[in-house]
């Protein structure tokens, strides 16, 4: 009798977007809550007297402990020893518990509170509300860096071999929708509740994704049990050991990438915060028309990453991709620097993003399906892990930088639009000329990344899809 061939349910088409809808919802709602508060800077400014230093502590504080405590490298250990399922529904809860807490440092029942008398009793230049706020966005840090990390892994697990690129592009595609979003609404949600209901919602749609990230699950366990019955079982020598963090940072694949990608998106995920008031200020626009305005940034990378994700699959050339990406960041960064308040206008001001967005397609669609050509899949968990925890530690600092730089840079104005003077703008010609740096430096990198290519054999500008 011949022995019944089982299809994997990786090999069904319809499975494998079903399972990326599914985990690219949750990865949406993660996005908004990323930046519910960028476009209320002004608003926490006047309301809850937070200085640009305090606004930029708080973008840092999300990647806190994933620095100092190193969880996101404990993350991608945990990933590669307890599989997919643990760590969704691990990240997707911690996600949750760190926003309600950042939702209730903001709300009037905390300010009347014994916690914020005594948090305010200590380095008092520091709202208590920011403080909480700090300490609830740094544990959803932890999940948000988490949830990222594995969806890369699950994605890598259903589309190796296939349309591996086109995926991670899609489910990076609809991230950047939740970006989008969160410029539209977050203001329209202040109007109708002020700042804390804006995290309100953010809130409510992680609860929608947790929800998502445990339907997926199911699918999850349905293939594992399939391959557990198709697949002999795996070598002891194969599975993952601590030692081999050690390969992946002598890797010099590796290390090439990590510095690229703590470069590229140090001048992306800050700059979103502050680019709200940079436009509001350079074009003398109210906070939501400017909100309005840069929403079209991730519009253009959802819509470009797929198609430079399906390039990628059918001809390659991903090294180069990231070349081209970071010269249109420096290129975008530098118009804002430059160009005089004087004939800075909208359709400059549109344009600019629209090259901004379009870097933030190539080097992202480019990157993450290029780390399974470097290292091996038992310990790509903690590949993934580990490049995240490099760009975290850009991450943390730079706003914190970009806060700072606006203040020194902008003597007394803090203090005027604190006290509620009006028609006060703060000038942005610093911060930018600090991330077109960044912009600078990820190209000299990803000449060097093109050169270790080269060497190494990666083969980072073949196809990804196996013919």
């Amino acid at each position: 009798m011949k022995e019944k061939v089982q299809t994997l349910l990786n090999e069904s088409k319809t499975a494998r977007w079903i399972a990326l809808l599914l985990i690219s919802s949750t990865m949406f709602f993660a996005y908004f809550f990323v930046d519910v508060v960028a476009p209320l800077q002004t608003m926490l400014e006047t309301q809850y007297k937070w200085t640009p230093e305090v606004f930029g502590m708080l973008g840092g504080s999300e990647f806190f402990l994933n620095v100092f405590a190193f969880f996101l490298i404990f993350s991608g250990i945990i990933l590669d020893k307890m599989g997919i399922r643990f760590t969704l529904i691990t990240a997707g809860l911690t996600m949750v518990i760190g926003a309600f807490l950042k939702y209730y440092a903001l709300t009037p029942g905390f300010q009347d509170s014994g916690l914020a008398v005594w948090l305010g009793s200590f380095i008092t230049w520091v709202p208590a509300s920011a403080k909480l706020a700090f300490f609830g966005f740094s544990i959803f840090g932890v999940g948000v860096e988490m949830a990222g990390i594995t969806v890369s892994k699950t994605i890598v697990k259903w589309f190796k071999g296939k349309e591996m690129a086109l995926a991670m592009g899609l489910e990076m595609a609809v991230a950047r929708l939740g970006v989008f979003a969160v410029f539209r609404l977050t203001p329209v949600f202040a109007e109708n509740g002020g700042v804390s209901n804006s995290v309100f919602m953010g809130l409510a749609f992680l609860c929608i994704g947790f929800i998502t990230f445990f339907i997926y699950t199911f699918m999850d366990r349905k293939l594992d049990k399939q391959m557990g019955v198709t697949k002999l079982q795996a070598d002891p020598e194969e599975e993952f050991k601590i030692s081999d963090l050690k390969k992946i940072f002598t890797n010099p694949g590796f290390l090439a990438i990590a510095g690229l990608c703590v470069l590229f998106y140090s001048a992306i995920f800050p700059f979103q915060k502050f680019a709200t008031d940079m436009l509001a200020s350079k074009l003398d626009l109210d906070v939501k028309t400017a909100a309005a305005y840069f929403s079209y940034f991730p519009i253009g990378a959802m819509v470009l990453t797929p198609f430079i994700g399906y390039f990628l699959d059918v001809r390659g050339k991903g090294a180069t991709m990231m070349l081209y990406g970071a010269i249109l960041l420096t290129i975008s960064h530098l118009i804002f620097a430059l160009v005089p308040s004087e004939i800075f206008n909208v359709p400059i001001a549109i344009g600019t993003i629209v090259i901004l967005g379009t870097a933030f397609s190539l080097v992202p669609a480019s990157m993450w399906p290029s780390l399974p050509k470097i290292v091996e899949d038992r310990y790509l968990g903690s590949a993934y892990g580990s490049i995240f925890w490099i760009q975290n530690i850009g991450l943390l600092g730079v706003p914190v930088l970009i806060g700072w730089a606006l203040s020194a840079s902008n003597p007394g104005v803090s203090e005027q639009i604190t006290a509620g003077v009006t028609g006060i703008k703060y000038n942005y010609t610093i911060p930018e000329l600090i991330f077109a740096g960044f912009g600078v430096l990820a190209i000299f990198l990803s000449i060097i990344l093109k050169r270790v290519d080269r060497k190494n054999g990666y083969g980072l500008d073949i196809p990804n899809k196996k013919k």
